[in-house]
C-alpha cells in the first residue's frame, strides 16, 4: 500500500517542525543560564534533524506540489506545531491572534490552492 504524498509530505513536515520550533525557542527556556554560544551550538545539532527530515519531505511533495504550495503548508504545519509549544512547553497564554493567524492562513491556503 503506497501512502499518498501528501500524508507523506504533512507529516515529515510536522515531525521537521517540532525539531525546528524546539532548535529556535527551546532555548529560551532550558538554556537561559548559558552563554549564547552553548545556546546556539545545541540548536544546530537539534536543527540537524530537522533538515535530515525537511529535505526529504519537500523532495517527496515536489513531485505533486508547486513550490508555493509546499510553502504555504510549511507555514501552516508551523503554526500549527507553534501554538502547542508556546502554550504547554513555553507557558505561554492563548491569544486569539493565534487564530486571526490561523484564518490569513485559511486564505493564503485557498489562493495557493485553488489553481
Amino acid at each position: 500500500m503506497q501512502i499518498p504524498i501528501f500524508v507523506q509530505t504533512a507529516g515529515l513536515l510536522i515531525l521537521s517542525n517540532i525539531f525546528m520550533t524546539v532548535a529556535w525557542y527551546g532555548h529560551l527556556k532550558n538554556f537561559s543560564n548559558k552563554s549564547w554560544l552553548v545556546a546556539a551550538l545545541v540548536s544546530w545539532g537539534i536543527a540537524l534533524f530537522e533538515y535530515l527530515i525537511q529535505v526529504p519531505a519537500n523532495r517527496i511533495g515536489f513531485t505533486q506540489y508547486s513550490l508555493a504550495q509546499l510553502k504555504i503548508m510549511q507555514e501552516v504545519i508551523t503554526l500549527g506545531v507553534f501554538v502547542p509549544f508556546a502554550m504547554f512547553y513555553m507557558n505561554e497564554p492563548f491569544k486569539t491572534d493565534f487564530i486571526w493567524a490561523g484564518l490569513c492562513l485559511v486564505g493564503a491556503v485557498y489562493f495557493i490552492f485553488r489553481s
